[in-house]
């Protein structure tokens, strides 16, 4: 499955930017699509439309973190290890976009203020570049899960 498509699909459906990242990786996490779509919630917008970190980097960093993640709180190893991994994803996305802040992503993009999400229009989409950045999160832990396909979790 081509993840980064998926997850474009999925936003273009209506999804939030974090829900569209992660549940294109439900075939992975194995989780439903409803379940997934409730735990990434909270994430769109740079949390809530807080505009703090872009959604769809924190979609990518839930599906990373079940799927490369740690849960033995007494294994300092696996901690750094999984850390580590959060950092590249962050760095990747910040080399190809200078920030994973999603204020400073659409500085340029007039937005409106507070909890109500925009209406998905055309011009919703042609002014911001969120359905890039969907497809740009699922296509890095794409790319860095082929890399640490041997790796144990």
């Amino acid at each position: 499955m081509d993840h980064a498509e998926e997850a474009k699909r999925l936003f273009l459906e209506g999804y939030n930017c974090a829900q569209a990242v992660f549940c294109a990786f439900c075939d992975l996490t194995g989780l439903d699509i409803d379940t997934a779509a409730q735990m990434s919630s909270a994430f769109g917008g740079g949390m809530g439309r807080l505009r703090e970190v872009c959604g769809t980097v924190s979609g990518a960093l839930l599906a990373l973190g079940i799927l490369r993640g740690y849960a033995d709180p007494h294994d300092p190893a696996a901690k750094a290890a999984h850390y580590q991994r959060v950092q590249e994803l962050a760095r990747r996305f910040r080399e190809k976009n200078g920030t994973i802040v999603c204020r400073e992503l659409l500085k340029d993009v007039p937005t409106t203020p507070g909890g109500i999400p925009e209406a998905r229009t055309p011009e919703f989409y042609q002014r911001r570049p969120c359905l890039r950045l969907v497809g740009e999160s699922a296509a890095i832990l794409e790319e860095m899960l082929a890399e640490y396909k041997e790796e144990k979790p």
